[in-house]
């Protein structure tokens, strides 16, 4: 096996040094995950103004909340590999640059149209990050236990960035239009540019062979493709359309398996899903993100929209989620070397979906301590199954192909994040859509309130009180009903994903070795 190639900046340590130099250097790296945990937050706080504004159908409205783990789910893997293949700080920097820009665009979007293929150039922008994240702390951090806590704070940033994005996203929208929670990212992103240049170290795959471009379009036809056919199939039912979409997907990705095996030096060495302890930690990672993501979309809607706080409250009633999953996230990877791998990921996963279960029990008038409670336990089991199972993914292969093992982990992630928001959205939406309109209620209105809950608040407020209140009423109890069936679906989806993680990680362990002081 040939070593990694790693080259320093002038005035950088290199990744074995002693002392601060390694820490530093991950400093940075979790400013990108933290941007990109609040570009995911704030979104979710800004869409019922994000409504108001731009207007878009309900359909649209679901495209823009998953376009950008569309785009980003189909390149993670080939930035993966790029990143490996031109140096990692190289893509993380350049990725940083883009970001920045394109979320000027988002800010400024004046349509829906012009608003999904703003979100979907930043995907594209966002698929540099974090897998040059990860790919960097494997070869910053040799020791495992090191790389154990490394891997830990890289999490608990990420949940930090789920607590701060709709804190100060709640201010901003209190203060500024709704454009303005893309704007934070520029000074974040500024930061990274500037400190990274001097703190990272580059590293590469010295023998990487050509990056393929063919493979490259397989698998990002592939993945969009069959996101789009189960997003459609769950929106609108079966249809030729869907039909296609599911052919050339599914075709697109069996090719992309082919070629792989067949090619000297392949975008992603399918050798690697032979390991168990890798593809159980993968399976875990999608279908966990799969059956959160409806409770993580449609909460801050329900918080705002449902139960009438501001977007300030609305963002601070989240932030058990954050505080449970930043400390569970730290103790991971020693929680794991004490008992086991597969019971902390089991014991996560299963807490997640109890908690998913007790939201099946939701009204719109049920208290905040017990929406707190749950919160805080899906925070909990979130930071310890989470931080595992990226150990597991990144202990299971060389350090050589970090970069691709990275992107398969966050390809997961954010398919599992596609898919969860069309299949539980396409849920809540249907359920939705079916609650009964006043009489005497104009087929404008009507046809406002049922696209989104955001069209009937603002349906509402042009309606006589009486007629109004009575609609609003309704609307909010529908939602509030789609809101209950999803989260018994992700309940059923975590447990089952638990059950599954307990066999499939077994023997499991996470390296040892020895702190350096």
């Amino acid at each position: 096996m040939s070593s990694e190639t790693i080259t320093r900046e002038p005035g950088a340590k290199g990744p074995d040094a002693p002392g601060r130099g390694r820490w530093l250097a991950l400093a940075v790296l979790v400013l990108a995950v933290l941007l990109v945990a609040v570009d995911a937050t704030v979104l979710g706080l800004a869409t019922p103004f994000l409504s108001e504004d731009l207007r878009p159908s309900g359909t649209q409205l679901l495209w823009i909340g998953d376009v950008y783990s569309f785009v980003i789910a189909g390149l993670l893997v080939s930035m993966g590999s790029l990143g490996d293949r031109i140096g990692r700080k190289k893509l993380l920097l350049s990725g940083a640059v883009a970001f920045g820009a394109v979320s000027v665009l988002n800010a400024y979007a004046s349509s829906p149209e012009m608003m999904i293929a703003a979100r979907a150039l930043l995907g594209v922008a966002g698929a540099t990050l974090m897998p040059s994240t990860l790919a960097l702390i494997r070869n910053l951090f040799h020791d495992p236990r090191e790389r154990s806590l490394a891997i830990g704070i890289w999490g608990a940033m990420a949940s930090a960035g789920a607590a701060v994005g709709p804190v100060v996203g709640g201010f901003l929208l209190e203060n500024f239009w709704w454009g303005s929670v893309f704007l934070i990212n520029l000074p974040v992103m500024a930061v990274l540019v500037l400190v990274g240049v001097k703190l990272l170290p580059e590293s590469r795959d010295p023998a990487p062979g050509p990056w393929d471009l063919l493979s490259v379009a397989l698998s990002m036809a592939g993945i969009i493709a069959v996101v789009y056919a189960i997003k459609e199939g769950a929106t609108t039912g079966a249809s030729p359309e869907v039909a296609v979409a599911a052919v050339i997907g599914v075709g697109a990705l069996a090719w992309f398996v082919r070629r792989q095996l067949r090619l000297p030096a392949p975008l992603l060495d399918m050798r690697l899903f032979r390991n168990r302890g890798f593809s159980g930690a993968v399976l875990a990672d999608l279908l966990t993100v799969l059956g959160l993501s409806g409770l993580v979309f449609f909460l801050s809607q329900f918080l705002q929209l449902v139960q009438n706080r501001d977007p300030l409250e609305a963002g601070l009633a989240e932030l058990p989620a954050a505080i449970g999953a930043v400390t569970a996230g730290l103790l991971a990877g020693q929680a794991a070397r004490r008992w086991s791998v597969r019971g902390v990921v089991s014991g996560g996963l299963a807490a997640i979906g109890t908690a998913l279960a007790v939201l099946c029990w939701l009204s719109t008038g049920t208290a905040y301590p017990l929406l707190g409670a749950v919160l805080l336990v899906v925070g909990v089991g979130a930071g310890f199954s989470f931080t595992v199972t990226a150990d597991v993914i990144l202990s299971s292969v060389p350090k050589e192909q970090a970069g691709a093992a990275s992107a398969v982990s966050e390809t997961a992630y954010e398919l599992g994040a596609a898919l969860g928001i069309a299949l539980l959205g396409s849920i809540v939406t249907g359920v939705y859509r079916g609650f009964t309109v006043p009489a005497g209620v104009p087929e404008e209105q009507a046809s406002a309130a049922h696209e989104s809950l955001g069209g009937a608040v603002k349906a509402a407020v042009t309606l006589p009180a009486d007629t109004g209140s009575v609609l609003l009423s309704s609307a909010q109890h529908a939602f509030v009903d789609g809101l209950r069936i999803a989260s018994g679906v992700g309940a059923a989806v975590l447990l089952s994903t638990a059950v599954a993680a307990w066999f499939l990680l077994r023997g499991q362990r996470l390296e040892e070795g020895t702190v350096e002081h």
